[in-house]
């Protein structure tokens, strides 16, 4: 069975140029598009698709708005933010409401699909190149003191996993490094989200960050 894609973007160029790439791979299909979302919303309770990729900043119902629609009704679909490289307070906003992560526009064809192939297993790819500017200009103006207890809460362990998924590492690379299974990676993290209050690898990023508990 293909995997359904539901593409949001209010730039039709930006639409034909994802469909033409998920084209070539079998694996994928194109359940719906939209340029806007209001219009999203019904299609996707209608189409169900598997992974949603989002733009942001459109006209009429924004991405993050959608974003916020789709979680108050409870649905759980993926979605992977499209982006360019100056809206980064959009993208911080996105990952906060657990975005499990980000494309530019202009991708190539094989971050697109690693990045689809992670959001479908459940799991959250950041590229830390993207990462370190989105939160780079944020960390000059602003770094607030980390509370004593705050600090304590992290483990050193949950520290390197969360200075690892920052970089844009899976699950089955830091078990590797640490010399665990992915299972016990699972359960580290599972605790950084009771920690933080948090429900993903991108929420548990961005949350760091902002609270000044880890530096990128």
């Amino acid at each position: 069975m293909k995997c359904k894609v539901f593409i949001v973007d209010d730039h039709w160029v930006v639409r034909e140029g994802l469909k033409l790439i998920l084209e070539t791979n079998s694996q994928y299909e194109v359940a719906g598009e939209a340029e806007e979302g209001r219009t999203a919303l019904s299609l996707i309770e209608e189409l169900a698709p598997d992974v949603i990729l989002m733009d942001l900043n459109m006209p009429g119902m924004s991405g993050l708005e959608t974003m916020e629609a789709l979680r108050e009704r409870n649905n759980k679909t993926p979605v992977i933010i499209l982006t360019t490289y100056n809206e980064d307070d959009l993208m911080i906003k996105g990952l906060s409401l657990g975005a499990k992560g980000y494309l530019l526009k202009d991708t190539s064809r094989e971050n697109l699909f690693r990045t689809l192939e992670s959001a479908l297993r459940g799991e959250t790819l950041l590229q830390p190149e993207i990462t370190a500017k989105v939160f780079a200009d944020r960390l000059k103006k602003e770094t607030p003191p980390v509370p004593v207890r705050e600090q304590t809460l992290i483990s050193e362990k949950e520290m390197f996993i969360l200075q690892s998924i920052a970089r844009g590492c899976r699950s089955k690379e830091i078990a590797f490094d640490l010399g665990i299974s992915e299972r016990t990676v699972k359960a580290h993290l599972t605790n950084i989200y009771n920690k933080l209050g948090v429900d993903s690898r991108s929420e548990a990023v961005a949350v760091s960050v902002e609270r000044g508990i880890l530096h990128l």
